[in-house]
């Protein structure tokens, strides 16, 4: 959601003391400061909830800050959604009750700054005639939210509970989604980003948003079923990350050193993905992608040892795709499709097949699974024939992750299932049996999206 932004003006004004915010991120970038919600006139007018390094602010400036709370806990987490709400009621007589905030239903109690807005204090939410934006700052430029939003959720005239927009699960005692939550919206209520990317007002109200900037791309990734982005933490000037962290960009760092990971793995089941070359236009050249295990030191982005990889790399200029494996960290061999050696162009669509319970691992291109070797028969995820990788390349019991090392500017965007490369959806989805994620390509029968679903099948 980087450069993108919702907007709304109010036309009435509503309860200007006592609402609640609720909604679901999922974070990408870390970096400088982001923008949840924005209402206001100008810099020195408006009130706004943020991250500023890496701490959630919820606060008011009006010439000086009228209030200013910010949590100590920090927001690093790339891996998983996080509920928020924010209730206010400045009509409370405890200035601690005038603003409560909970955090995957638990109320925040740690604060870094504790300024309490005064008795009455109004805001600038729900007022007549003022921005309200979402993802951007009060001036609709700078501080953009970079990562996923799900569930956004406004009331206008309540501070309400956590627990009216999510539940702990009974079995695994985590905070878990209510995906229909019941609430009066009141006058500027609305409920937006429940079911895909709609911006229109599911609520009772007609308070849609516009799309101020940039694309509002859905994704089946959400606070229900997670799917893995990569680890972005450490990899400052090294790459840069798109569309929720399921797109990189080498920057010109001349690295090969420099890894990223992903979010989600396993060590059993068995699973799919694809990726997509050169969506930002970098060269296809020196793109290292498959998977890592997960027990290989890996601290800023550097993955010290280049053991534990199942992968190919795409070398076009030293000829054709080259082969690494968890015993041999050199590269070696080459990928061949129907006896002759592949090499990868920009757009070309490159699959992955991974089944961890029989220890195998298959690549293809553009829905032609690859040949193990040059003489060697066509691979077949589904009857488990002719893997590129067998068991004596998997560790027993150990957990793989999609792992990722580009080289200079090359680029490439994953499909976990979200089904879309960068934002461009899949020209025709495949066949996908298990009903988990959409793909460009037909899913091998067995195989499922990595995800939280995926993980729990």
């Amino acid at each position: 959601m980087a450069n993108t932004y919702l907007t709304r003006t109010p036309s009435s004004t509503g309860n200007r003391r006592i609402l609640t915010i609720s909604c679901w991120f999922k974070r990408s970038n870390i970096s400088s400061t982001q923008t949840l919600f924005a209402n206001g006139g100008n810099s020195s007018n408006r009130d706004y909830i943020v991250f500023e390094s890496n701490q959630l602010v919820v606060a008011r400036y009006d010439g000086g800050y009228q209030y200013q709370i910010k949590l100590n806990r920090l927001f690093r987490d790339t891996s998983a959604w996080t509920h928020l709400v924010v209730a206010f009621n400045t009509t409370e007589d405890s200035s601690d009750n005038r603003i409560k905030i909970y955090i995957n239903g638990v109320r925040e109690t740690s604060f870094a700054t504790n300024t309490r807005p005064t008795l009455n204090r109004d805001t600038w939410y729900n007022y007549s005639g003022k921005l309200q934006n979402i993802g951007v700052d009060y001036d609709n430029a700078g501080n953009d939210f970079n990562g996923l939003m799900s569930h956004v959720h406004w009331c206008d005239g309540a501070a309400l509970a956590p627990t009216v927009f999510g539940e702990t699960d009974s079995t695994t005692g985590e905070w878990k989604i209510k995906t229909s939550p019941s609430f009066t919206p009141g006058t500027n209520g609305f409920t937006i980003l429940k079911d895909g990317n709609t911006i229109t007002d599911q609520s009772a109200n007609s308070n849609n948003f516009s799309l101020g900037g940039g694309s509002l791309t859905a994704t089946k990734d959400c606070p229900s079923n997670n799917f893995p982005t990569f680890i972005t933490a450490g990899h400052t000037g090294s790459y840069t990350f798109y569309n929720g962290a399921t797109t990189s960009f080498g920057n010109g760092t001349s690295d090969w050193s420099k890894a990223t990971i992903g979010t989600l793995g396993a060590s059993d089941g068995k699973y799919y993905w694809e990726i997509k070359l050169g969506m930002n236009g970098g060269a296809t050249d020196y793109n290292i992608t498959g998977v890592v295990r997960s027990d290989k030191t890996f601290s800023n982005g550097t993955l010290y040892s280049n053991g534990g990889w199942n992968a190919i790399q795409s070398a076009n200029s030293a000829g054709g795709l080259g082969i690494y494996s968890q015993t041999n960290a050199s590269m070696g061999g080459a990928l061949y499709i129907g006896g002759s050696s592949v090499n990868l162009t920009n757009g070309d669509i490159v699959m992955y097949a991974l089944d961890l319970d029989n220890k195998k691992m298959w690549v293809g291109k553009n829905g032609t699974w690859a040949n193990a070797g040059s003489g060697g028969g066509v691979g077949n995820p589904a009857t488990g024939a002719n893997p590129l990788w067998g068991t004596g390349e998997f560790t027993t019991g150990a957990t793989y992750l999609p792992g990722n090392i580009q080289y200079q500017t090359s680029d490439c965007s994953y499909n976990f299932g979200n089904g879309y490369f960068k934002t461009t959806a899949v020209a025709s989805a495949g066949t996908n049996a298990s009903g988990n994620g959409i793909f460009e390509y037909n899913v091998p029968s067995g195989f499922t999206a990595l995800s939280t679903k995926g993980l729990n099948t």
